[in-house]
């Protein structure tokens, strides 16, 4: 196998002799690259690495803070809300008890004005009563006074004869002609 190590090496220059280790001259190149490449990467990515991620942990605190304070803004209106809500309740309350103690005065005003106009209404009705009472009354006196006056005409002019009518007439007229 080490003849075959050997002809691959020689045929192709990028391999090594032994497939494990690399050869000491690339080793001692290659460490002092990585250590150039350290130093200056300590030296020149790590302070701006430091600064972005310090900016980072900054930004994420700021958020933080700002969810923070928003919790306890979104708390004190919740609260606020539940407060405003109870005054709301109590105003609710105090309204409907208002307007209870007005639709009760109402309600004995109201009926106190009834009351007052039913009397009214009665008093005028018997005023009316009264008043076509005495009416009917005055008409059914009239009425009886000519139907009686038409009775006693007829029953005279039946009874009467020519002379007692003629004597009626002029003592009539010799009363009104001594009166005037």
């Amino acid at each position: 196998m080490s003849s075959l190590n050997a002809l691959i090496a020689a045929a192709d220059p990028s391999q090594s002799i032994n497939p494990i280790f690399a050869e000491a001259k690339e080793v001692i190149w290659g460490g002092i690259a990585f250590l150039i490449i350290l130093v200056l990467m300590i030296k020149l990515a790590l302070p701006p690495a430091k600064k972005a991620m310090a900016a980072r942990t900054a930004r994420i605190q700021s958020e933080l803070d700002a969810g923070e304070a928003a919790r306890s803004n979104a708390q004190t209106e919740a609260q606020q809300i539940r407060t405003a809500l109870g005054d709301i309740g109590s105003e609710r309350a105090r309204l409907l008890a208002e307007a209870d103690t007005e639709a009760a005065a109402l309600l004995v005003e109201g009926r106190a004005r009834l009351e007052q106009d039913v009397a009214d209404l009665m008093a005028k009705a018997r005023i009316d009563l009264q008043t076509a009472s005495g009416r009917v009354n005055e008409e059914l006196q009239s009425e009886i006074a000519r139907a009686s006056a038409e009775a006693i005409e007829r029953a005279v002019t039946e009874s009467i004869d020519y002379n007692t009518h003629r004597r009626l007439i002029d003592d009539f007229i010799a009363k009104v002609g001594a009166a005037s």
